[in-house]
C-alpha cells in the first residue's frame, strides 16, 4: 500500500492508511451527520426553492399546484427540524457525540492547515505520531464511543500542542482573509443574485401585504453597480410592463421603493377615471368587488386599520394583477397625464392606486414636481416570490397587536 508523507498533508496520509471497511464506515457517518444536522431541513427548503423559483417564473401557470406542493414540503421540513431538535435534547449521548465530533473535526482541520504550511519544519517522527493519533480519533468518532472519543481527542490535542504549538496562533492576516472571503460571498449574492426586501407600506395592496418579505431577482435586468446607479450590461432582458420592481428612489436615494412598471421607454401613459391607457389604448380591467376590505397600517403609530376599496383585475399586456381604487374619485384624479416615458426609464405605480407615492406624484418627493420616472440604473431587480410574511391576522397576532406569521402567504409568487 502506498503511503503519503505525514509532514506533507495530514488528510492524504490518513487516507492512504484507511482500510476499505474504515472508509465505508467513515462515509456512512458523514451522511448520517449530514442528514441529522439542524441545517439539513433548512438546506432542503433552499434546494427545493431554487427549482420552484425557476418553474413559477418561466411558467406562471404552474404556481396553482407548485405553491401548495412547496408549502407542504416546507411544513415537512419544519417538522423535521423540530423532531431533530427534540431528539438532540432528549438524547444526552447524541448531544455529547456531536459536540466531541465537532471539536475533533476542528482539531484535525487545524493540524491539516499547520502541516500543509510548515510541514517541512516538523520532524517526520512527530508528524507520524500526529497522523496515527488522528486515525485513532477518527476511529473513535465512527464507533460512537463518547469516552473513547474524548480520550483520543485529548491525546491529539496534547500532541498538537507539543509539536505544533509554536504554529497554532492564528495570524491577523488569516482572520482578515477568512472574514474577507465571507464578506465577498455575501456581497456577490446580494449584488448579483438575490436580495431580500420587506414590504413596509400598503402601496402595493392587495398584491403585496405589509410585512411580506420578498426575494428580489438581481440579475434579470443586468448587474447594477451599487452607489453609481449604472447597469453596464444586460443579462436577460429589460424591465417590462407589469413587472413588480424594487428600486432606489431617484428623488430620495436613502429609500428603496417597490412598485409596478406601467410604462416603458417611449410609452405615453394616461389614467382616465382610473383606467390606465398606454399609447392611447385602454388596458382591460374587470370589477371584482365594490367593497373589498384590506388591512393597512398607520406609518406613525403602527396600528392596523381596515381600508375599504374597490377591487379590480387589471391587465397590462400578458400580466393580469389586482388593483385597488378609492370608492369615491379623489379631486384631480379623474384625468392624470399624459406622461411620456423617457429613454432608459420606466413609469411606475402602486397597485393601491389612490394610496401610493409613485411616478405620478414625484415618488414621494417635493410636491412641486408632477412626475418622476425611474432610470434603469436605479432598478435593483424584479420581485419574485414571498418567502416570509409577518402581517395582519397571522399566527400569534393577538400577542403582537395584530401582527403575526402569515403562513398562507409563504411562497406566494409576485404577479
Amino acid at each position: 500500500m502506498s503511503t503519503a508523507s505525514p509532514s506533507a498533508k495530514l488528510g492524504a496520509a490518513m487516507a492512504a492508511r484507511r482500510t476499505p471497511e474504515q472508509l465505508k464506515a467513515r462515509r456512512q457517518l458523514m451522511w448520517r451527520e449530514l442528514f441529522t444536522s439542524l441545517w439539513a431541513p433548512l438546506c432542503g427548503v433552499g434546494l427545493a426553492f431554487i427549482p420552484y423559483l425557476i418553474l413559477i417564473e418561466s411558467a406562471p401557470g404552474t404556481a396553482s399546484w407548485a405553491q401548495p406542493l412547496m408549502k407542504g414540503f416546507g411544513l415537512l421540513m419544519v417538522l423535521a427540524f423540530v423532531g431533530l431538535l427534540v431528539w438532540r435534547i432528549a438524547s444526552k449521548k447524541e448531544s455529547q457525540l456531536r459536540t466531541l465530533r465537532h471539536e475533533a473535526r476542528e482539531l484535525l482541520s487545524e493540524d491539516e492547515r499547520i502541516l500543509a504550511r510548515v510541514g517541512t519544519k516538523v520532524p517526520p517522527a512527530a508528524a507520524e505520531r500526529i497522523t496515527e493519533q488522528a486515525l485513532r480519533v477518527e476511529s473513535a468518532s465512527v464507533a460512537g464511543n463518547v469516552e473513547q472519543l474524548r480520550t483520543e481527542t485529548q491525546a491529539l490535542e496534547k500532541l498538537t500542542q507539543e509539536h505544533l504549538g509554536a504554529y497554532r496562533k492564528q495570524s491577523v492576516w488569516d482572520f482578515v482573509g477568512g472574514f474577507g472571503k465571507a464578506l465577498l460571498i455575501a456581497l456577490v449574492i446580494r449584488t448579483v443574485l438575490v436580495e431580500p426586501y420587506r414590504i413596509p407600506s400598503g402601496s402595493m395592496l392587495p398584491t403585496l401585504q405589509i410585512g411580506d418579505q420578498v426575494f428580489v431577482n438581481k440579475f434579470i435586468y443586468g448587474v447594477r453597480v451599487p452607489f453609481m446607479n449604472v447597469v453596464p450590461f444586460r443579462i436577460l432582458r429589460e424591465p417590462r410592463r407589469g413587472d413588480v420592481i424594487v428600486f432606489n428612489n431617484p428623488v430620495d436615494e436613502s429609500k428603496d421603493f417597490i412598485k409596478r412598471v406601467i410604462g416603458i421607454p417611449g410609452d405615453t401613459v394616461e389614467i382616465i377615471d382610473g383606467v390606465v391607457r398606454i399609447n392611447g389604448e385602454a388596458q382591460t380591467r374587470t370589477l371584482v368587488s365594490p367593497d373589498f376590505v384590506v388591512h393597512n397600517q398607520d406609518d406613525t403609530t403602527g396600528r392596523w386599520f381596515d381600508q375599504e376599496e374597490v377591487l379590480y383585475r387589471e391587465a397590462l399586456g400578458d400580466v393580469v394583477h389586482s388593483s385597488l381604487q378609492h370608492p369615491m374619485r379623489l379631486p384631480g384624479r379623474d384625468h392624470e397625464g399624459p406622461y411620456t416615458v423617457p429613454a432608459d426609464s420606466v413609469f411606475v405605480m402602486g397597485d393601491n392606486r389612490d394610496n401610493s407615492a409613485d411616478s405620478r406624484y414625484n415618488l414621494g418627493g417635493p410636491a412641486g414636481a408632477e412626475v418622476a420616472y425611474v432610470p434603469y440604473g436605479h432598478i435593483k431587480g424584479k420581485a419574485m416570490v414571498v418567502w416570509l410574511s409577518l402581517g395582519w391576522g397571522g399566527l400569534l397576532g393577538n400577542l403582537f397587536g395584530g401582527t403575526g406569521l402569515r403562513v398562507d402567504r409563504f411562497f406566494e409568487p409576485v404577479r
